[in-house]
């Protein structure tokens, strides 16, 4: 489904390649926008910050609207519908592969880089025989989206850990699915992020691996994104809120998760618990990097990934 929606973006670029960008639309002096963002934990920061005026700062009117996932968020973008969007970094890496024209324009999301203190673990049943990373090989493992993120990360952490990762195989489960075909053994070990991942070990899951920690250092894990012919003005000033926002979000852990309230159905006493990820308002290239070799090796990649056509 995300190929097939790629391909579709790429050939409605094919069909209006050549016509002008829309400019933003004006309000009261300010430049009306609309990013296509996932109600997730992950999107915190620009929620936070269109609460406290930092979009307004930079003359932007911004609407927030909510989309499935990355795939609908990039040809979102392509087809004009929005002038910002946020997606993982495999997805970015894939879209700009097949010739999307994309640029990031500000960081999105970070993992902690701990261990036993991430938003993105494997989990098994309390009493299962899996006890670590590379016990996984052989193994049935659920991810949210085949040949995507998760068992890219997944993949690299199993390697990391002396085991070889090319006999895993991998299942399709939504995250809000997942803990329950753990428990009922349709599956070895689920991926999940928060909130299922606090959800999960409530019920009785336990943590062999946390993927986005273990796999490379200081994974930058999505990114928010335009197109790679939006008003260079209107980039540069979302990135200004934007970074305004990821930086206030990581000062302000408490005023980050009361937000989470206003845009996600998460129960306020998980929001107490979870463990929020980090938003640093610079990209790691090496981690993206990492992440883009990884896919390559797994052959989610076609090809060397060139981040200069993708990255700031």
């Amino acid at each position: 489904m995300r190929r097939a929606l790629l391909l579709a973006a790429l050939l409605l670029v094919g069909a209006c390649g050549t016509t002008d960008p829309a400019p933003a639309a004006q309000e009261g002096g300010k430049d009306k926008v609309n990013a296509g963002v996932i109600a997730i934990v992950d999107t915190a920061p620009i929620h936070l910050g269109k609460a406290k005026g930092f979009f307004d700062k930079q003359n932007i009117d911004l609407a927030i609207t909510p989309v499935q996932g990355g795939a609908a968020s990039i040809s979102g973008v392509v087809s004009r519908q929005f002038q910002f969007a946020f997606a993982n970094t495999t997805s970015l890496l894939t879209a700009s592969e097949q010739g999307l024209p994309i640029k990031v324009v500000a960081n999105g999301v970070n993992s902690t880089g701990e261990s036993g203190k991430d938003f993105s673990a494997v989990l098994v049943k309390g009493d299962s025989p899996i006890q670590t990373a590379a016990d996984l090989a052989g193994k049935t493992v659920s991810v949210n989206q085949l040949k995507n993120i998760g068992d890219t990360t997944i993949r690299a952490t199993v390697r990391k850990a002396g085991a070889d990762p090319s006999s895993i195989k991998f299942v399709e489960l939504a995250f809000p699915d997942a803990p329950a075909a753990l428990q009922n053994g349709q599956v070895d070990a689920i991926w999940v992020v928060e909130p299922f991942v606090s959800q999960a070990i409530s019920q009785g899951a336990r943590p062999v691996a946390w993927n986005y920690a273990e796999s490379t250092p200081d994974l930058t894990v999505a990114m928010y994104f335009t197109g790679r012919d939006t008003d260079p003005d209107l980039v540069k000033r979302f990135t200004a809120a934007m970074n305004e926002s990821l930086d206030y979000a990581q000062a302000h852990p408490d005023e980050a998760r009361e937000i989470l309230k206003s845009y996600t159905k998460i129960a306020p006493e998980v929001i107490a618990q979870i463990t929020l990820p980090k938003w640093p308002a610079q990209v790691n290239r090496a981690s993206v990097q990492a992440i883009a070799d990884a896919a390559l090796g797994d052959g989610v990649l076609k090809n060397k990934a060139d981040l200069a056509v993708l990255l700031p």
